[in-house]
């Protein structure tokens, strides 16, 4: 796979983005920056995934590409914050996709989440999507270089995927009585999720070094910009109670363990093995 340099560099980041590339590429993160790279890791490479579950599988042609174009977004933030965190950890990004068991995942439980139609696919598209454009824009101003540069490209891409997302939501929340119901479901059946996406746990060194911004603190914006389309699209806000299993320490739910036995298996099956 190509390195971390030449990924960076076919990117072309923009210099005006305050982001210094010399020093991005070259830098070894500390143990707690790698583990927590790894978190930003993990939760695009299991969204990218379950994104990649629904190849042809899409309403419409244009759908389906538009869906696969986000997975394939998600798979490439994945590849850099893996390559990075795997230097501070010693292990190589295909180690840490395809060679970690479930408990060792640091991703949160709203990615892991099964699809089910396409309202609830959306549905967790639309919550991803928001929630990574308040964090990346966060990152923009890290400490760490390399997270800040990473940040910029990647607000770029998810700048659309909300931008689709919403555009989504409003049209079957506010189409039929039939996609309303199925938005409204949809939402429904991901929404306990959404309260790990602040969980802070073990990240309280690196927020007091400027290197990861306080996810709790993004709350407030994300409830207010969720709830402005939701809204706007005739539905409500769900009031499920939250789902906390501890996802960012190990502790998934079960649907977690079934990808991975499909994501990983060619690579366990014949590890090393190159074509």
């Amino acid at each position: 796979m190509p390195a971390v340099a030449d990924e960076l560099e076919a990117y072309a980041l923009d210099p005006q983005a305050g982001t210094p590339l010399t020093a991005a590429i070259t830098a070894v993160p500390a143990e707690a920056t790698a583990r927590y790279a790894l978190e930003l890791g993990d939760d695009a490479l299991i969204m990218a995934q379950r994104l990649g579950e629904l190849v042809a599988k899409g309403p419409e042609l244009e759908e389906d590409i538009a869906l696969t174009n986000i997975g394939l977004d998600q798979l490439g933030a994945a590849r850099l914050l893996l390559q990075y965190a795997g230097r501070g950890l010693g292990r190589s990004e295909d180690e840490l996709a395809y060679f970690r068991d479930e408990s060792e995942f640091r991703c949160c439980a709203l990615v892991e989440q099964p699809n089910g139609d396409f309202a609830q696919t959306i549905a967790k598209v639309f919550l991803v999507a928001h929630f990574q454009q308040l964090l990346y824009g966060a990152l923009l101003g890290s400490a760490d270089e390399f997270l800040a540069a990473v940040a910029a490209k990647s607000l770029k891409e998810v700048d659309y995927h909300v931008e689709h997302a919403d555009l989504w939501v409003l049209r079957l929340g506010d189409g039929t009585v039939e996609s309303h119901r199925r938005m409204q479901q949809g939402l429904a059946e991901v929404w306990p999720a959404v309260a790990e996406l602040f969980d802070d746990t073990g990240n309280a060194e690196l927020i007091t070094a400027g290197i990861a911004p306080e996810r709790a603190g993004l709350r407030e914006a994300f409830e207010a910009r969720v709830a402005e389309v939701i809204e706007q699209a005739t539905l409500s806000v769900p009031t499920a109670a939250p789902l906390m299993v501890g996802a960012r320490q190990g502790r998934h739910t079960p649907h977690l363990g079934f990808l991975l036995a499909e994501m990983q298996v060619l690579a366990r099956q014949h590890p090393g093995a190159t074509w």
